[in-house]
C-alpha cells in the first residue's frame, strides 16, 4: 500500500494523501482582492486529488504584500472577493482549503515577476515605505525600509489576528504563517536582518520572539478545531545567518505551543544565499526537525517524481511533501502518482472516464 496516499492528520484535520500544494504567488489580484484569474487556478487545483490545497501568501495588511498585485485579507473588500472565488471552489470539490498568512516586510512594494521584479520607490503610485525589524535594505537596488517600532509590532500581531478571523469566517480550514523566504517574519528570526537591541533582537530567544507571540495570538484566536502551522527556512545558506540548529530550537518552542505542522523550506533572505539546488536538496532539515517535534513535518523543493515522494513518507523523512512549480506544471500530478502507485484519488465525476484506454482508473 501507497505511505502517500495514506491518511496525514494535522491537528484535528485528516487529510485524504499526504500531498500538500504549496503556496503559490499568482500576481493577479486588484488592490488585495482575488480576481477571476484566481478563481480558475485554485479551481483546477482543487480538482488535482491532492490532499490540501494552501492559498497563495495572504498579506495581513497593504504594506505587507510582495507586490501590488497580491492577495490580501485586511478587510471586507478583500473577504468578500476571496469568498467569491472559495465558494465556486467547495461547490465541487471537497479538498481542505488552507491560507499561508503572510507580511514581507523589506521585501515587499516590488513589481511583478514578469515585469522584472525590482523594488518600486515608496513614492511611485504602485509602491510604498515597507517595514522590517532593523533599516537594512534587502540589496543595494532596493529603498531602504523603516525599522518596526513596538507600537508598529503590535499592530503587526493584531494584523495577523484580524486576517485569520477573516480566514475563519470564509469557512478556511488551516491557517500556515509565513516565516520563510525572507519576509517579515523571517526577517525578525536571522541574525543577518535583525540587528535590534531590545527584546525582539540579539539573542535566539529574542528574535524568536515576534514568531512566537504571533503564533500564540493567532491561536487564541482562530477556531480551536482547525490547524494552524507555519513555514520557515530552516537555512539562510549564509554563513552567520539562520540555520538549522536555530531552526530546531525555535520548531520545539512551536511545538510546546502546540503547532498544528512545520513546513520545512529555505534561502530567500540574503542575495548572498548559496543553495545547492537539487532533487530532495531541502529535504535533510525536514528530516533533522522531525526527529525533535511531535507535530507532522511537511517537506518540499524539487519533489518531482511519485516515487521520489513515496520514498520520502515510507523511510519516514518526513510525513507529508509539498509540490508547487511542479504541480503548476502538471495540475494532475497526484492523478499520475496514484495510478503509479496503485492507489486512488478523489476526483469529479465527470472525469472518471479521463484514464487511457485499457488501463485501470486512479480516480474514485
Amino acid at each position: 500500500m501507497s505511505q502517500l496516499f495514506s491518511p496525514l492528520k494535522l491537528g484535528e484535520l485528516t487529510l485524504d494523501n499526504r500531498i500538500i500544494i504549496a503556496p503559490m504567488c499568482q500576481y493577479s489580484a486588484n488592490q488585495g482582492s482575488a480576481s477571476d484569474w484566481h478563481t480558475i487556478h485554485l479551481g483546477q487545483l482543487s480538482l488535482s486529488g491532492a490532499g490540501l490545497l494552501i492559498l497563495e501568501a495572504t498579506a495581513v495588511s497593504p504594506e505587507g504584500r510582495i507586490s501590488y498585485a497580491d492577495l490580501g485579507l485586511w478587510n471586507n473588500e478583500t473577504q468578500q472577493a476571496l469568498g467569491k472565488s472559495l465558494k465556486a471552489l467547495r461547490q465541487y470539490s471537497p479538498m481542505p482549503i488552507g491560507i499561508q498568512l503572510a507580511h514581507a516586510g523589506r521585501k515587499a512594494s516590488t513589481e511583478k515577476p514578469w515585469d522584472g521584479g525590482g523594488a518600486i520607490a515608496p513614492s511611485d503610485e504602485n509602491g510604498w515605505q515597507t517595514l522590517a525589524p532593523f533599516a537594512i535594505a534587502y540589496d543595494d537596488n532596493a529603498y531602504q525600509p523603516k525599522a518596526m517600532t513596538k507600537s508598529d509590532i503590535t499592530q503587526l500581531i493584531n494584523d495577523f489576528v484580524s486576517a485569520a478571523k477573516r480566514a475563519d469566517e470564509l469557512g478556511i480550514d488551516l491557517i500556515e504563517l509565513h516565516g520563510a523566504h525572507g519576509y517579515l517574519l523571517h526577517q525578525f528570526l536571522s541574525p543577518l536582518s535583525n540587528k535590534r537591541d531590545d527584546e525582539y533582537g540579539g539573542s535566539l530567544q529574542n528574535r524568536m520572539r515576534l514568531v512566537l507571540e504571533v503564533f500564540k495570538a493567532l491561536r487564541a484566536e482562530f477556531a480551536s478545531h482547525k490547524p494552524v502551522g507555519i513555514r520557515i527556512s530552516a537555512t539562510d545558506w549564509v554563513e552567520g545567518g539562520w540555520d538549522l540548529a536555530q531552526s530546531i530550537e525555535l520548531a520545539k518552542a512551536l511545538d510546546k505551543l502546540g503547532c498544528d505542522f512545520i513546513h520545512v523550506s529555505t534561502a530567500g533572505l540574503s542575495p548572498e544565499q548559496q543553495i545547492p539546488v537539487k532533487p530532495n536538496f531541502q529535504v535533510p532539515f525536514a528530516t533533522a526537525i522531525k526527529e525533535v517535534v511531535s507535530m507532522p513535518v511537511i517537506a518540499v523543493g524539487l519533489i518531482t517524481e511519485p516515487q521520489q515522494a513515496e520514498d520520502i513518507i515510507s523511510e519516514q523523512q518526513a510525513d507529508g511533501v509539498a509540490l508547487a512549480r511542479g504541480i503548476l506544471y502538471n495540475p494532475h500530478w497526484p492523478w499520475h502518482a496514484a495510478a503509479q502507485l496503485g492507489a486512488t484519488v478523489n476526483a469529479p465525476k465527470q472525469y472518471l472516464r479521463s484514464s487511457p484506454h485499457g488501463q485501470p482508473s486512479p480516480i474514485k
